[in-house]
């Protein structure tokens, strides 16, 4: 059951990518820009065709490969016995799953991923949705390791 609740909580985060993807791709045009809180934060549509600051450019087989280990190994790790990681530590696995599944989506369907939040107050790249769910749950998962998880650097066991 619990398995279940990670996937559906992926997936609504894939969903929830795709939805904010398609409206900005129906209503701004490619690289036209609307104010949201100004100075502050807008949405500009951009296409990325590589990985985190354009990198990578072109290489959808590479993201698509590892998108594929990266799910072979969040089920192995879902179903190994001593099980290593928390509950909080699971939810920003799925988090990670699922932006990456947004992510994965753009790539298959166009070659590119859409990208549309701007930081206006600073020089940063645009990204998306799936994006900072990627980034949030890595961030989550990092700290919850090193600070809280002290189990999973003795063996993976509790």
């Amino acid at each position: 059951m619990a398995f279940f609740c990670y996937a559906l909580f992926a997936g609504l985060i894939a969903v929830a990518d795709q939805f904010t993807k398609a409206l900005v791709v129906r209503h701004i045009p490619l690289y036209e820009d609307l104010p949201l809180l100004p100075g502050v934060l807008g949405l500009t549509h951009v296409r990325n065709e590589g990985a985190a600051f354009s990198s990578f450019s072109g290489m959808q087989w590479l993201f698509a490969l590892i998108f594929l280990a990266f799910t072979l190994a969040v089920v192995y790790e879902y179903f190994k016995k001593p099980m290593p990681f928390t509950k909080l530590e699971r939810w920003c696995i799925a988090a990670i799953y699922g932006g990456g599944l947004g992510n994965m989506i753009d790539r298959v369907r166009l070659g590119y991923v859409v990208d549309m939040i701007e930081t206006l107050f600073m020089d940063f790249p645009v990204f998306n949705v799936a994006d900072c769910f990627i980034t949030c749950g890595c961030i989550g998962l990092m700290v919850h390791l090193a600070f809280f998880n002290k189990g999973f650097w003795k063996d993976g066991k509790k």
